[in-house]
């Protein structure tokens, strides 16, 4: 009887034991299951700073700006945003940065010696991405965006891959001291100065182990293509951007183009982030708002066509179809008896938050709760 007992006893010891290991195992299968079932974290989304560039504000109320809206990335996209350049001071501006958990990004204008509007404000060109350079260093950013120049830059004569070759040289100069500050120069598409697939040449060029992209979904429409094809042109190379809607319908003599708020123009956004989040997922949604007036692209007269020559049919097929979408806009207007300076600033910010407040809700952007 007690040999019994004991015997029922090891039984029951072992049955609970394999029941406690089973127990485990399961709950280790069901925390790994979870894991790899969990959603990944939605896309960061912030701002450039040119959004509401009527405000004239400077990096430290932007941050606090930032922080309200509560954001998880900035862009600086201009060096006068700082209060100076000194080392010092700009490790400050990182740590506020830092201490909001944003992430910022440093920028600056066109580094192309050649093009219409470079000036040397910073110095050569050489000059300019070098601070560019140590600035970003300084406030802890990782990419260093830029840009070429504007659509000028294709119809001055010279051809756009001239600018492109100029702009390449300037870019080799500086990648050593790029690679040694673990900073990506992120080029921009810039005011219709390069097509998406331009600037992927530019980047293989120049060497994309220090050169990267700054994704402009609106200047995408400048350089007559379907942001979204944009998008799928740039994404092994974006480490940046600056986006807004557009709205893009027919005229009489082509197509007029009109940059909007997200939500109020005729871009697939949703097909877009669905993309960007499988393909840039750490590639922060930087809203860079410009909107309140339009743009024809005369293509259907045939002066029109030799600076953009290079641009495929199929590219240009897409265009076409997307205007086909749109619907004319009206150009904005400051209310009768109201200041034209507040009226910008009100409206600039309107389109801003607005902004935010559609990714948030209809494209499911963010992580932090508004």
């Amino acid at each position: 009887m007690g040999m019994r007992s004991n015997h029922q006893t090891l039984t029951r010891r072992f049955f609970c034991k394999k029941a406690s290991l089973a127990s485990v195992a399961l709950a280790s299968a069901s925390e790994s299951f979870s894991k790899e079932s969990a959603a990944p974290p939605a896309l960061l989304l912030g701002f450039d700073n040119f959004s509401i560039r009527a405000l004239g504000w400077k990096a430290e109320r932007l941050i606090r700006y930032a922080d309200e809206q509560k954001v998880d990335a900035l862009l600086f996209s201009d060096l006068d945003v700082y209060e100076s350049h000194d080392e010092a001071y700009l490790r400050e501006v990182g740590q506020e940065a830092r201490g909001k958990k944003l992430l910022l990004q440093a920028g600056t204008g066109g580094i192309c010696p050649t093009a219409a509007k470079f000036n040397e404000k910073h110095g050569t060109s050489v000059e300019h991405l070098r601070l560019l350079v140590r600035v970003a260093k300084a406030v802890g950013s990782k990419v260093a965006r830029c840009y070429l120049g504007s659509s000028r830059d294709r119809m001055d004569g010279k051809g756009i891959q001239h600018h492109v070759d100029s702009t390449v040289r300037t870019l080799k100069k500086v990648r050593k001291e790029a690679l040694d500050a673990g900073v990506r120069i992120a080029v921009e598409n810039h005011a219709g100065d390069l097509h998406s697939r331009e600037l992927v040449e530019l980047i293989e060029r120049a060497g994309p182990e220090f050169v990267g992209a700054t994704l402009d979904t609106g200047n995408a429409t400048w350089t007559l293509e379907d942001p979204l094809e944009t998008f799928r042109n740039l994404a092994p190379f974006t480490v940046s951007s600056g986006i807004r809607d557009s709205m893009v319908w027919p005229s009489e003599n082509g197509s007029r183009v009109q940059w909007t708020a997200m939500g109020d123009g005729c871009v697939d956004l949703k097909t877009l982030f669905t993309e960007w989040a499988q393909r840039c997922p750490d590639t922060p949604v930087q809203l860079e708002t410009i909107s309140g007036f339009s743009k024809e692209f005369a293509y259907l007269q045939s002066k029109f066509w030799p600076p953009y020559a290079g641009i495929q049919a199929k590219d240009f097929s897409r265009f076409i179809s997307l205007s086909r979408k749109g619907r004319a806009l009206k150009p904005f207007s400051p209310p009768p008896g109201v200041d034209r300076k507040k009226a910008q600033q009100d409206y600039q910010v309107d389109e801003l938050e607005r902004s935010l407040a559609f990714c948030r809700k209809e494209l499911g952007l963010g992580r932090k709760q508004a």
